[in-house]
């Protein structure tokens, strides 16, 4: 993939948006969250994407200009700055709401995904830290299906790393839902989803899973109980059903 600088509007000081400063009243509420991170209608086409606990989101907004100026499909960035993250806001449902709705197959989900992986993975790192940008949490609740194709959202694990662990921790991801350790509307046929993926993957998904475990039980957002059914999952990755 060539770079190109059509892909992302990029981080800019030009918007007159200062969400730092934004209340959480003058927000309303969020029409979107997740484990970390609230998200929040702004109105122009843009959103507001708010880490709950703190943190930076200028490294964040950093990996997805540099992927999208490579081509990569990543949402339009306007602003970061502390915990805020001003972005364009995706039209079209999830992967996961395309795939529960029965509007996606199963096979073309798995497609999806893995396609995502190998142009990700194909991208020079940044510096060099590593073989490629890494996502380490590619799964369908962050594929957003939008009028320009499939776009890879929610970048706050992502940075230079190895490929293969990549994929191992979108399989594991997989492998929690598949075993019902993570419940979502799919049920069963994650299952199924994930053995198409598996099928599709750039690279090797199984040589890094014990790395994207570790990484996987160190997250502060994982409860207990998704902790110790971590090995549970693996088995299924590996093919123990």
């Amino acid at each position: 993939m060539e770079p190109s600088s059509a892909t992302v509007t990029g981080v800019t000081e030009r918007e007159s948006t200062k969400p730092e400063t934004a209340g959480r009243e003058s927000l309303g509420l969020p029409f979107a969250f997740g484990r970390e991170a609230d998200v929040y209608a702004l109105g122009d086409g843009r959103v507001l994407r708010r880490y709950r606990h703190g943190g930076d989101a200028e490294p964040e907004a950093a990996v997805m200009a540099y992927a999208g100026k490579w081509g990569f499909p990543v949402p339009h960035v306007y602003e970061a700055r502390g915990t805020d993250l001003v972005m364009e806001r995706l039209d079209g449902p999830t992967l996961a709401e395309a795939l529960v709705a029965g509007d996606v197959s199963l096979e073309r989900g798995a497609t999806i995904l893995a396609d995502l992986l190998r142009a990700l993975h194909d991208l020079p790192p940044m510096s060099g830290n590593g073989t490629t940008v890494v996502h380490l949490d590619a799964h369908p609740e962050n594929v957003v299906l939008s009028r320009r194709g499939p776009v890879l959202i929610d970048w706050r694990n992502a940075g230079d790393g190895l490929a293969d662990l990549d994929t191992a921790m979108a399989a594991l991801i997989l492998g929690q839902v598949a075993v019902g350790a993570i419940e979502h509307e799919m049920g069963s046929r994650a299952g199924e989803l994930l053995d198409l993926f598996l099928e599709r993957a750039p690279g090797d998904p199984v040589r890094m899973l014990d790395e994207a475990v570790a990484i996987k039980a160190a997250q502060p957002t994982l409860s207990r109980e998704e902790v110790e059914q971590l090995p549970v999952a693996v088995a299924r990755v590996r093919g123990v059903k």
